[in-house]
């Protein structure tokens, strides 16, 4: 046996034969032939729901006009707080007419008033700048993935993690993002990593709140008499809902920033078409043998409920400061085996 080693030879398998010269194809350049789809424009392309609702809402905004009533309500505004401020001067000279200690208290009681005034509007003026602030974060990671390398990445990681420093949650995913610091190149796994570790336990608390009110809005609906009292209590649950997801989230609200946030999950609502619950979705729910089991109000009482889980879906997708990418966003279908026990989990989408 020779060491040598073989040289390489062709050989023309049993049954096949061999592709005559002529008829190859030569290699060739597709030149300007092959024409990319753009990712806008691609049906196949994985787009998350909530980016598709935020664009949906940010075209509807409509946009600041000048008004004629909101002119009028701040000349009377106006007239109103120098009305006031010259009844409260006589109220003071009076009472110094009458005795000097009861002007000093008048004096005292009106610096109390205009203090507290001004530490009310302080609060709310803060409150309107988290909420700004949190969709300030969404545009911010929307132009992190759409930009190269990592560096506006990293700035908006590090947005993130100083909204999340103040909840004890995020205290681990913040370590482990830290410990990553220069070891990730690419921006949107950068972002993704990053929603992974600060939003996933905040994630598992929202579905909680959602669940919680949702089963505490069923079992009310349920046992109350009046369906004015239905309607009360689920406007209470749902705006106590929205203002403890804003303030999960980093987004805590004041009285007129919560006004806001409900106006904004109303036109989300209505946007994604989730503003009631269609017939589809009662069979879904009460046309699999249930119907024939439960009371006709405890089926009002599961609707109710899960009509609250739209609501705290909606409220999840607007106080959160990062659009759903790396996560699963939570559908209505996650929460009908906990309403509706004995059901399994619902194929209608939340859309």
């Amino acid at each position: 046996m020779s060491d040598l080693p073989r040289r390489p030879a062709a050989f023309t398998v049993e049954g096949e034969q061999p592709t005559p010269p002529e008829t190859r194809r030569a290699p060739a350049s597709f030149g300007d032939g092959v024409v990319l789809t753009p990712d806008a424009e691609d049906p196949f392309a994985e787009t998350t729901l909530s980016t598709t609702v935020v664009s949906a809402l940010e075209e509807r905004r409509p946009r600041r006009r000048f008004s004629l009533a909101k002119l009028a309500l701040g000349a009377l505004g106006v007239l109103v707080s120098l009305a006031l401020g010259l009844w409260i001067d006589s109220l003071v000279r009076d009472l110094f007419t009458r005795n000097d200690a009861l002007g000093y208290v008048a004096i005292a009681a009106a610096a109390i008033v205009v203090l507290a005034v001004l530490g009310i509007v302080g609060r709310e003026v803060l409150g309107l700048m988290r909420l700004n602030a949190v969709q300030s974060l969404k545009e911010e990671v929307a132009a992190a993935f759409a930009a190269p390398g990592n560096t506006v990445a990293r700035k908006t990681m590090n947005d993130l993690v100083q909204h999340l420093a103040a909840r004890p949650e995020t205290a681990k995913g913040r370590e482990r993002l830290k410990a990553t610091e220069g070891e990730i190149i690419d921006g949107p796994h950068l972002i993704e990593l990053t929603e992974r570790e600060l939003l996933m336990p905040l994630d598992r608390q929202a579905r909680t709140l959602i669940l919680n009110a949702s089963k505490r809005v069923s079992i009310v609906t349920a046992v109350s008499p009046r369906a004015l009292v239905d309607l009360g209590y689920v406007v209470f649950e749902s705006a106590r809902l929205i203002r403890a997801m804003a303030d999960l989230y980093g987004g805590r609200p004041g009285t007129l920033g919560l006004f806001r946030l409900i106006r904004d999950v109303l036109a989300h609502l209505a946007v994604t078409g989730s503003i009631a619950v269609g017939d589809s979705l009662v069979q879904q729910v009460l046309g699999h043998g249930i119907a024939s089991k439960l009371s006709a109000r405890l089926g009002e009482g599961v609707v109710n409920g899960l009509m609250t889980a739209r609501i705290g879906i909606a409220a999840m997708d607007l106080c959160r400061p990062m659009p759903f990418r790396a996560l699963k966003r939570p559908g209505i279908g996650d929460f009908i085996g906990d309403i509706a026990p004995g059901q399994k989990r619902s194929t209608v989408d939340d859309v």
